[in-house]
């Protein structure tokens, strides 16, 4: 599993040149993309088409060249494989046939733009490509509008905008974003702010309709699990008992301070009090 630079050819590691000039077998996404890299490398490679469309039709191949003693690559167009890439039920039959494999790492959009988002890391949640479709997009925004992962999405030049204003819809105009064009191109940029200023620089940038994003979005602000807990039971007992009486139960109850429960308890019983 051999990862390929996803913009400057520099970024090809060492391993990685020598995995692809000595394996008897290349299996590319794009054969004409994988071949303008490999001539660039001035590498000699046999290729063999593997995408979306034929991946399971070429398993039998690749699976016969690996049994044979020989070493085959796989290659996306940039980047890791597997990552929104092809790849996974070739990877599923070769693990199945007891072949062994091995990750030559390099290149991912989604970890370089978290290198540089400036955002939380020590929680991620890779998401990839979003539904295309309005409907369903925004269904599968909203369900990860309280995580509290910093989310990863790649999307297209085409689409940018019109996601970008579906997470505005419903993460809000304030969540912080970064949105990575062009990683390690000559017209690398990232847009910073939240989502509302970040789409209105793509908007008002000329060269913002050239490349593929990777956007990095904050997670959701953590809630106290504990300050829930507590307002739960509280409501609850406030129903039979004052203030302090409730206070001092839940108190009891959760392992809180005092102090802690008796302020909430006069809170939620003067938001209680101020309805009627």
């Amino acid at each position: 599993m051999v990862a390929t630079p996803i913009g400057n050819i520099d970024d090809i590691s060492l391993r990685a040149r020598t995995v692809l000039g000595a394996a008897e077998l290349i299996a590319a996404e794009d054969t004409r993309h994988t071949g303008k890299l490999l001539s660039r490398l001035g590498i000699a490679g046999k290729l063999l088409s593997c995408h979306e469309h034929n991946e399971v039709a070429r398993v039998p191949q690749i699976l016969e060249c690996l049994k044979s003693g020989k070493d085959v690559a796989l290659v996306s167009d940039a980047g890791t494989p597997l990552l929104s890439d092809p790849g996974f039920r070739l990877l599923q039959a070769v693990v199945a046939a007891g072949i062994a494999v091995s990750p030559i790492p390099g290149c991912s959009a989604a970890i370089a733009a978290l290198s540089v988002a400036a955002l939380p890391t020590d929680r991620v949640l890779f998401e990839g490509f979003l539904p295309a479709s309005a409907g369903k997009r925004k269904a599968r925004l909203t369900e990860l509008a309280d995580r509290a992962e910093t989310l990863v999405l790649y999307e297209s030049v085409h689409r940018i905008q019109a996601t970008l204003k579906a997470v505005a819809d419903v993460f809000g105009q304030d969540r912080a974003v970064v949105a990575a064009r062009e990683m390690t191109k000559l017209h690398e940029t990232l847009y910073r702010g939240t989502v509302a200023e970040v789409l209105g620089q793509i908007e008002v940038d000329a060269g913002s309709s050239k490349g593929e994003y990777t956007l990095v979005i904050a997670g959701a602000e953590r809630v106290d699990v504990s300050a829930l807990e507590l307002d739960r039971v509280l409501t609850v007992l406030l129903g039979y008992l004052g203030v302090r009486q409730s206070a001092d139960a839940a108190a009891r109850i959760l392992d809180v301070k005092k102090r802690t429960a008796y302020q909430r308890a006069l809170e939620l019983r003067e938001s209680t009090d101020d309805q009627f």
